[in-house]
């Protein structure tokens, strides 16, 4: 009896000691058949690409000017923004190049970066938001700017017991690539079971293995974004998913502005591009991630705010596009 109870007090203990390292975050994001939940309640997960989040001087000042920008984001109807760890490619995209990874190469973090990352995820859950983590990327890969495998597991494993407090955090394996992404997953659930855990498994318009959308907790493909009326194209390619797999699908990155350089449109685009392509997006069940141009080209040119930062007010034409998700809720009444 006695052991019992000394068996007893060394469990307490330990939950004294576990449990606050698992509540931290206020926010649980989690999925329902083909719908997300915030807390037990229909969250409309609506995303902007913000690639440069973890590198961006500016939005990582401190707390406070982070959390000002995110509810600007909160204001324009964005409750998700898509962050990449790699961003490390030569390209010339603002913030981007030679070191701007949180990978070391043999998969350690650094740790001044993954410490920016927590404080990101923290500020985004007080002001409940969810961060979209893309852990690799095809632009990093096709630069031969690459873990090896043994690496990648170390690094995986890595994020995942590190962000292991936030629950209103995605891990995303890849932006536009598939290599590996069942071991990934199953290194993730591993460590983390809860995690959720999706994936962008190519460019637009192919939507993954179905080895890789069995597994996967919902679906981020790039949907069609070429000029065969992507916005009636992708709603369907949206339906086809969710029916099969009867999970959330998001269209990550729909449509586009880009610069033709990078995989962008050869011809002009409009924001009702956008909108048509959004709406019917949500008329189909799924749920969609904003993309524009501003990552593509430096400082100083038209398509970059001098922040650096993706927030309303840098393009009247991405501003109509902000305009009308700001205005979701209107637009969903009338879909239910």
């Amino acid at each position: 009896m006695r052991k019992q109870g000394f068996l007893l007090l060394f469990i307490f203990i330990l939950i004294v000691i576990w449990f606050p390292s698992f509540s931290q975050g206020e926010n649980t994001l989690s999925v329902s058949d083909t719908r997300f939940e915030m807390n037990g309640q229909p969250f409309e997960y609506t995303g902007v690409s913000y690639f440069n989040a973890i590198y961006n001087e500016e939005f990582n000042k401190n707390s406070e000017t982070r959390k000002k920008y995110i509810r600007q984001f909160k204001d324009s109807g964005i409750n998700v923004l898509r962050i990449w760890c790699q961003w490390d490619n030569a390209r010339g995209f603002i913030d981007g190049g030679p070191g701007k990874t949180l990978y070391n190469t043999d998969g350690s973090l650094k740790p001044y970066l993954i410490s920016r990352l927590k404080e990101i995820v923290r500020d985004a859950d007080e002001e409940g938001v969810v961060i979209l983590l893309a852990l690799f990327s095809r632009e990093s890969w096709n630069e031969n700017i690459r873990l090896n495998d043994t690496a990648s597991d170390k690094a995986v494993e890595a994020v995942t017991k590190e962000l292991l407090p936030f629950r209103n955090l995605v891990l995303q394996v890849w932006n536009e690539y598939d290599y590996r992404t069942v071991d990934y997953l199953k290194i993730i659930k591993k460590n983390d079971p809860t995690r959720l855990v999706t994936n962008s498994p190519g460019y637009g318009g192919f939507l993954g293995s179905n080895e890789e959308n069995r597994a996967l907790d919902f679906l981020s493909p790039h949907t069609t974004r070429d000029d065969r009326r992507h916005w009636e194209v992708a709603a369907k390619e949206i339906e086809y998913l969710r029916t099969k797999y009867r999970k959330p699908v998001v269209d990550d990155e729909p449509a586009r502005k880009g610069t033709p350089n990078f995989g962008g449109p050869k011809t002009p685009t409009q924001p009702e591009d956008h909108i048509l392509h959004i709406y019917n997006v949500w008329k189909a069940g799924g749920y969609a991630i904003y993309h524009h141009d501003m990552f593509q080209t430096g400082y100083g040119t038209e398509a970059i705010p001098p922040s650096g930062i993706p927030v309303p007010g840098f393009s009247p034409y991405h501003d109509k596009v902000f305009e009308f998700l700001k205005n979701k809720e209107r637009y969903l009444k009338q879909l239910k």
